[in-house]
């Protein structure tokens, strides 16, 4: 196991990290270093250190920190307007939903905030889907989940979790769920009856540790969902906009979901910004009062989300992921260490597994950081390595000369 020891921060950074674990609730374990500036794919902590960011905010920051585009649209529109709340129309909120549906081929767009919100609101939509259009009672519908899946934090996601620390103490849960192994498309396909109305995947599981299903699995449960009248729902919430070289990661297989759940890189990590894309037939089963949100689809959010839609295509960051993604898994590949079980991954979007006797990933994670570069662990044994879509191939190269010496240590 990897001996380290623990960072000497200096008295600013010990100043704010005190005050956040005095202040703050104890949810969250990050690594000792406290950011205060960030350009493209860099980052600075208030020591004045400079870090290449690995990480991106868990791809939100896929447009890169503080894209100037990005800040000048944020700019504009905050000294216009703000928010409305819905209850009146404002002019950001009809072309946004135009561009990102011009955009992904669905007719429909349904704004809210974070990504758990948009993956309940796919859940309510499927859920009245399938009383109101497929005619299954409310008590007998269910929607097939997989194992090691992660779509957020409320407490229903949580009850379909097969992770026990985001379950625990926060039942009873509700009901509904039917939770199936990820990658195993017969295990569906004898699961699927008159009562299943949805299929919810993660085209890629970014918290399961960058797990890509075998060839062919979602081919499969999009012919298993037409064949049986359920609806297939994809979160690209990490792993769409462009994070795995393609705008989401169904494309890989030629698929096309009836749902797709978008946030994150949706704002560049600005401000948040999440939704449901479906086509009309399917979203058209809400209703004025049925959903709704305060922010979703505020005028200051549709904005900075236009902008970072313009963003990902005019300065082809989608390419820019395969391209470089594939360069990174070779070149992380070309690696040898004893400590490495397995390097995989797609487009800008890579997991290093590493092997039991290596112990956890996260000494390793804090040896990067004081090499200069930051990534999180995930699931104990993989490192998670996922950086803005705007880094340079000297970056890349650059953070690679440090992986080689953090991962050949004894």
């Amino acid at each position: 196991m990897l001996d380290v020891q623990a960072p000497r921060l200096g008295p600013r950074a010990t100043e704010l990290l005190d005050l956040e674990q005095r202040y703050g609730a104890h949810n969250y374990h990050p690594l000792d270093v406290v950011l205060e500036r960030g350009e493209g794919a860099w980052v600075w902590d208030v020591e004045g250190k400079k870090y290449l960011d690995l990480l991106a905010a868990y791809s939100a920051v896929n447009q890169g920190h503080c894209h100037p585009r990005l800040v000048a649209a944020l700019e504009r529109q905050a000294r216009r307007l703000t928010l409305t709340s819905r209850a009146f129309y404002n002019d950001q909120l009809g072309p946004f939903c135009r561009e990102i549906c011009d955009l992904t081929g669905f007719e429909r767009f349904l704004p809210m905030n974070s990504g758990a919100e948009a993956v309940e609101t796919a859940l309510k939509l499927a859920r009245k889907w399938g009383q109101t259009v497929r005619g299954v009672p409310d008590v007998e519908s269910e929607i097939l989940v997989f194992d090691e899946n992660f779509h957020g934090r409320t407490t229903t996601i949580v009850g379909f979790s097969t992770h026990e620390q985001y379950r625990f103490g926060f039942g009873p849960f509700a009901g509904g769920f039917r939770i199936l192994p990820y990658g195993d498309a017969e295990a569906v396909a004898a699961a699927m009856s008159p009562r299943t109305i949805a299929i919810l995947v993660e085209p890629i599981q970014g918290e399961g540790g960058i797990i890509i299903p075998p060839d062919g699995y979602l081919r499969r449960l999009r012919e298993l969902a037409t064949a049986h009248g359920a609806l297939l729902v994809c979160d690209e919430i990490q792993s769409g906009l462009g994070r795995s070289g393609k705008l989401f990661a169904f494309e890989h297989e030629g698929i096309r979901p009836d749902v797709a759940i978008v946030g994150k890189a949706l704002s560049g990590g600005l401000y948040p910004v999440s939704g449901v894309l479906a086509d009309a037939a399917t979203m058209s089963v809400f209703h004025p009062g049925d959903h709704g949100s305060t922010f979703g689809g505020n005028p200051l959010g549709a904005a900075v989300a236009r902008e970072a839609l313009r963003v990902l295509v005019e300065e082809k960051l989608i390419e820019r992921s395969a391209e470089l993604g594939a360069y990174l898994i070779d070149r992380l590949r070309a690696i040898d260490s004893p400590l490495v079980r397995e390097v995989r991954g797609r487009g800008l979007w890579v997991g290093i597994e590493l092997r039991p006797e290596a112990g956890p990933a996260r000494p390793y994670c804090e040896k990067l950081r004081d090499a200069g570069v930051l990534c999180k662990e995930t699931r104990e044994q993989v490192i998670r390595v996922a950086p803005p879509l705007v880094i340079e191939r000297p970056d890349l190269d650059w953070a690679i000369e440090r992986f080689e010496t953090v991962l050949r240590l004894p």
